[in-house]
């Protein structure tokens, strides 16, 4: 399997829940004004896992049994709001690998395509069911399957879905778009060479 690809994952989970929760709470834009996104993970969720003194809120990222997560369980609207992509470049960075809730908003699940970050949709009862589940056992194990579109976990295996054109660019890889561009760089030297208004500069 080509390491571009994303067709399982195996991980435990942390539960965020609520409605609507926009990429301002997910990275708040006072994190944005940096050149590069090193060191982005350090604002997901600040203002609602901080107080205004620094001292921590009660919030999943800051409990320690929730700290090797690479699954986020959410539920309806999930990233909404601006569609900055530092929202799920900075859950990536802190080991966010993929994510299922109820929905997402459709520019956030773009960008975490882009990012290679799977972002599964189930029920509102098999999410409600898996995030219970998460909460009273965080060392399980969930396993995502993308070719057989399922989540299975100590409840049994559930459906997951999204659409197939971002399934199909996980599965083949093709979601890393420079990737693609780069290997295909003969071809795009070939027909740049036929062109009259590239030929010569």
């Amino acid at each position: 399997m080509s390491s571009l690809e994303r067709k399982s994952h195996r991980g435990q989970a942390v539960v965020v829940r609520g409605y609507d929760i926009d990429t301002d709470r997910i990275i708040p834009a006072r994190f944005m004004g940096r050149i590069t996104f090193a060191g982005i993970e350090e604002g997901v969720f600040a203002d609602v896992r901080r107080a205004p003194d620094g001292s921590p809120k009660d919030h999943p990222f800051n409990e320690e049994r929730f700290q090797n997560a690479s699954i986020l369980i959410v539920n309806k609207n999930f990233g909404c709001g601006s569609s900055r992509e530092h929202a799920p470049q900075a859950l990536n960075r802190w080991g966010i690998q993929v994510l299922i809730g109820e929905s997402f908003a459709e520019i956030f699940f773009g960008n975490c395509v882009a990012l290679g970050m799977p972002a599964l949709t189930a029920s509102e009862s098999d999410i409600a069911s898996l995030m219970d589940s998460v909460e009273l056992d965080a060392d399980q194990e969930i396993v995502i399957d993308l070719e057989s579109m399922t989540a299975t976990s100590k409840l049994g295996q559930i459906a997951v879905s999204m659409p197939e054109g971002p399934r199909s660019q996980l599965l083949d890889g093709s979601w890393n778009g420079l990737h693609t561009l780069l290997s295909a760089r003969e071809e795009i030297r070939a027909t740049a060479n036929r062109l009259p208004y590239v030929d010569g500069f």
